[in-house]
């Protein structure tokens, strides 16, 4: 059965493959491919790096002062 599947497939991808290149047609070529895979590794590092420095970050708020529960209940009551 994977011999039909492949050859059927061949079938179909050689007269693409045949045809000739439109000499009129832009295409990126090597240089194209060159560029995105650059970038595409600069955002690759990019986003590491910002997960790193990510974890570092402490969420939770400091306070200056340690605040005794009764008297933040008075501040929240006055206000």
């Amino acid at each position: 059965m994977p011999d039909v599947i492949a050859n059927l497939a061949l079938t179909h991808l050689v007269p693409l493959a045949a045809t000739e290149v439109d000499e009129d047609k832009v295409t990126p070529g090597v240089l194209g491919f060159i560029v995105f895979a650059v970038m595409a590794l600069a955002v690759w590092g990019l986003m590491k790096s910002m997960n790193k420095h990510m974890r570092k970050v402490d969420f939770k708020e400091k306070t200056s002062e340690p605040v005794a529960p009764a008297a933040a209940e008075d501040r929240r009551t006055s206000a």
